[in-house]
C-alpha cells in the first residue's frame, strides 16, 4: 500500500504538493526573518521548476491519451474525482509555470519588504492551483482551480500594487473573471446530469444534443472569453497590469491569460464539435476586430504598462483565431504563441519595472536615449521588441505563421486581417522602443542614471534563452504536441 502511494505520488503529485509544502512552512516562521523564509520560498520553486520536466523525458508522444493518470476519490457519491493527468497539449504549460514562479520570487525579493511572508505563501499556492488546473482530469475541479487562481492575484494586487487605484483594478479583475464564469458552472451540472459524471475523458465521448451544444458552448464561452480576453471584456486587463507590482504583471501575462484559450482547448472544442463550427464566425469577427483595435489602441497609450497590456490582447486575439479554424496547423499553431506570451511579454513587463524602479515612472513622454546611458537593458529590450514583433528566430514567429495558414484555409479576409494585426504589432513594437531607447536624453525629467544589475540580467537571461530555444529549434514542441492536436481535430471531425 505504501509502495503503492509513493510511486503515484511521484510522477504528478510531486510537484503539486511541493510548493503546498512551501507555503505552509513560512507559516511558523517569524515575519522578523524574512530572508529564510524567502529562500524557503525560492527553494521551493527551484526544486518543482526541475522537477516539472521529467514527465517530458518519459512522456509517451505517439498516444493522444492522458499519461501518468493519478485519482483520488473525492466525492465519490457525484462520481467526482481528484484526477490528474497529462498529454501533448498541457505538457508545456506546466513547465511555463513551474519556469515563471522563482523568477517571480526574484522579482520581488528586494521590494517586497512589506508582509514578504504573505508574497511568498500567495506565489506557491498559486502556482500549486496553476499546475493543478493544466493537470485536472475532472471537470468540477476544472472550475473550482481557475476561479481559486483569482484569489491570491486579487490580493498579490491588492496588497503589493503600485498606485491608489490598485484596490479598484483588484476588484475589476476578480469580479470581471468570477461572474463570466457562473455560466461555467451551470454548463458543468448540466453535464452531470446527463452523464452522471465530471469525469472529462468520459464528457467528451459523450454525445450531446445539436441544440444543447449549442447552450453548453455559450455558457463555456461566456467564462472562457473573459479570461483570454476578448473584447469587449478586456477592460479589466490594461487596469490589472497598471497597478500590479513586477511580479504580479510577470505572472498575469504568463499564465492566468492562457486558462481561457486553454479552456476552449481542452473543453468547448472536443466537447462541442458542432456548436464550435456553428461558433466559428462568431468568434473570428470579435478577435480580427480586437487585432485592429487594439493595435491601433496601443499607438495611443502613455504608460508603458497599458502598451503592452493592450498588445497582449492583440496577441491572444490572434490566437483564438488560430485555434477556431480549426485545423492542425490553426490549433497546433495556437499553442506555439500561447508558450510564447508566457516569455515575451514577461520580459518586457520585466524591462519596464527595471524603468520603473529606477525612475518611478511609467509615463513614455519622460524616456529617451536611454542606449547611453543603459546599453545592457537597451540591448535586452531590444531583443524582447524583436520578439514582440514575431520576427523570425523568436519564439512567436513559427506559432503566428501556422495561425496564418491555418485560418486562410477556413477564411482568407480573417488571414488578411490578422496579418494586418502583426504588420501593425510590428508598427507600434519599433515605435515604443524608438520613443524609450533612442533619441536624446531628457535631464528635465530623469536625473540618476544605472544600468541593470547583475540580479536584473541573470533573471533576464532565461526570457532571453527561451525565446531564441523556441525560435531557432522549435521542434520538440510541435513532437510532443501532434498527436494530442491531431486526436482533436479528427475527434471533432473538423478535417
Amino acid at each position: 500500500m505504501l509502495e503503492h502511494f509513493c510511486e503515484c505520488y511521484s510522477d504528478l503529485s510531486g510537484p503539486i504538493l511541493c510548493p503546498v509544502l512551501g507555503s505552509i512552512t513560512p507559516l511558523f516562521i517569524p515575519n522578523s526573518r524574512i530572508r529564510p523564509i524567502r529562500l524557503i520560498g525560492l527553494c521551493a520553486s527551484l526544486i518543482t521548476f526541475l522537477y516539472s520536466p521529467a514527465p517530458r523525458i518519459q512522456f509517451d508522444p505517439s498516444t493522444a491519451k492522458s499519461q501518468f493518470v493519478e485519482s483520488l476519490r473525492w466525492l465519490p457519491y457525484e462520481n467526482i474525482h481528484f484526477d490528474l493527468g497529462i498529454d501533448g497539449i498541457s505538457l508545456f504549460f506546466v513547465i511555463l509555470t513551474t519556469f515563471l514562479i522563482p523568477i517571480c520570487i526574484l522579482v520581488g525579493w528586494s521590494g517586497m519588504r512589506s508582509y514578504g511572508k504573505e508574497y511568498i505563501t500567495a506565489s506557491l499556492i498559486r502556482e500549486f492551483l496553476m499546475i493543478a488546473v493544466f493537470r485536472m482530469l475532472d471537470l468540477l475541479l476544472f472550475y473550482v482551480l481557475p476561479e481559486s487562481v483569482l484569489i491570491p492575484m486579487f490580493i498579490i494586487i491588492g496588497v503589493w500594487g503600485s498606485r491608489q487605484r490598485k484596490i479598484k483594478a483588484a476588484y475589476q479583475f476578480f469580479l470581471y473573471t468570477l461572474l463570466g464564469s457562473v455560466f461555467m458552472l451551470l454548463a458543468i451540472l448540466l453535464i452531470l446530469l446527463q452523464t452522471g459524471t465530471t469525469d472529462l475523458q468520459i464528457s467528451l465521448t459523450t454525445e450531446f444534443s445539436e441544440r444543447r451544444q449549442i447552450f453548453l458552448w455559450i455558457a463555456s464561452f461566456a467564462s472562457f472569453a473573459v479570461k483570454v480576453p476578448m473584447v469587449p471584456v478586456h477592460i479589466w486587463l490594461p487596469e490589472a497590469h497598471v497597478e500590479a507590482p513586477t511580479a504580479g504583471s510577470v505572472i498575469l501575462a504568463g499564465i492566468p491569460l492562457k486558462l481561457g484559450t486553454y479552456g476552449f482547448l481542452r473543453f468547448s472544442i472536443p466537447m462541442f464539435p458542432e456548436a464550435t463550427l456553428f461558433s466559428t464566425p462568431f468568434i473570428y469577427t470579435p478577435s480580427a476586430i480586437a487585432i485592429i483595435y487594439t493595435s491601433l489602441t496601443t499607438s495611443r497609450q502613455i504608460d508603458l504598462k497599458k502598451i503592452i497590456a493592450y498588445s497582449s490582447v492583440a496577441h491572444m486575439n490572434l490566437v483564438t483565431i488560430g485555434m477556431f479554424s480549426p485545423n492542425i496547423q490553426g490549433i497546433g499553431g495556437s499553442i506555439l504563441p500561447m508558450l510564447s506570451h508566457g516569455l515575451v511579454p514577461s520580459a518586457l513587463f520585466l524591462c519596464v519595472g527595471v524603468l520603473y524602479d529606477r525612475h518611478k515612472t511609467r509615463l513614455v513622454r519622460y524616456y529617451g536615449g536611454l542606449v547611453s546611458t543603459m546599453p545592457n537593458l537597451s540591448t535586452i529590450f531590444f531583443s524582447s521588441t524583436l520578439a514582440n514583433m514575431s520576427s523570425p528566430g523568436t519564439s512567436s514567429f513559427i506559432g503566428e505563421f501556422l495561425i496564418s495558414v491555418g485560418a486562410f484555409q477556413r477564411n482568407s479576409l480573417v488571414a488578411t486581417l490578422a496579418a494586418l494585426g502583426m504588420i501593425l504589432g510590428a508598427a507600434y513594437s519599433l515605435w515604443l522602443y524608438n520613443r524609450v531607447v533612442s533619441g536624446n536624453l531628457k535631464p528635465d525629467f530623469l536625473h540618476k542614471f544605472s544600468d541593470s544589475n547583475g540580479r536584473e540580467v541573470s533573471i533576464f537571461i532565461p526570457f532571453l534563452v527561451g525565446v531564441v530555444r523556441m525560435g531557432v529549434h522549435p521542434k520538440v514542441f510541435p513532437d510532443r504536441m501532434h498527436t494530442s492536436v491531431s486526436n482533436l481535430v479528427q475527434h471533432g471531425k473538423f478535417h
